[in-house]
């Protein structure tokens, strides 16, 4: 099969990979997109695990303002770490580290990776699930499942790299694979590795 130039830019728009990726991924595929995707997905899962210890000694600190009725009520700072001061400059990065500050204001994240979630209040939650699904009558050969998909779902809902991008136009995804796929064009080893959030009347998260 041919691979054209159009389907070589139809999926660097669909994954945010290279251009020799995606045509080698496509030919690889033999011209299957969803396939190709795939490829590039695991190239990419097997490129960050590479980079992963390399060392983060540069970035970028991204923030967002909330106003309400004139006068900011939320603050959030976010640091973006990476490699080096070129990319930490480049102004895709520095977009990005506001973009991710500004989803923070919105869904108020409490941990940036499932990590850092602390063991003892992991292991509460699965316990509440449990009594929770025993007490609605569920039996006992679902019971972990349903702990498994709830525990799921508490995750998403506290944990920045498990939430939904909030804005879909501008990406398609989790914040974690936000971040997986400029690691993957940038060819860097790049995290959140600090979030703060503020609001007026609350105490400090």
């Amino acid at each position: 099969m041919t691979i054209t130039a159009k389907d070589v830019q139809q999926l660097r728009r669909a994954t945010g990979s290279g251009m020799m990726d995606a045509k080698r991924a496509l030919e690889e595929a033999g011209g299957d997109m969803t396939r190709a995707a795939d490829i590039l997905r695991e190239k990419g899962n097997a490129d960050a695990a590479k980079r992963r210890d390399r060392a983060q000694t540069e970035g970028a600190v991204g923030y967002y303002l909330h106003y309400q009725s004139g006068r900011p009520v939320i603050g959030v700072l976010v640091e973006l770490a990476s490699e080096t001061d070129f990319v930490a400059k480049s102004e895709e990065f520095q977009a990005a580290a506001n973009d991710i500050a500004m989803h923070v204001a919105a869904t108020r994240p409490r941990w940036v990776t499932r990590d850092d979630v602390p063991e003892e209040i992991l292991a509460k939650e699965k316990s509440l699930i449990e009594a929770q699904a025993r007490h609605e009558g569920k039996p006992d050969h679902i019971i972990d499942k349903i702990v498994e998909g709830r525990v799921g779902s508490f995750y998403e809902d506290n944990v920045l790299y498990d939430q939904t991008y909030i804005r879909p136009e501008r990406f398609e995804g989790t914040i974690g694979e936000m971040v997986q796929r400029m690691a993957a064009t940038m060819e860097e080893n790049i995290s959140v590795a600090r979030i703060s959030r503020l609001q007026v009347g609350e105490s400090g998260e």
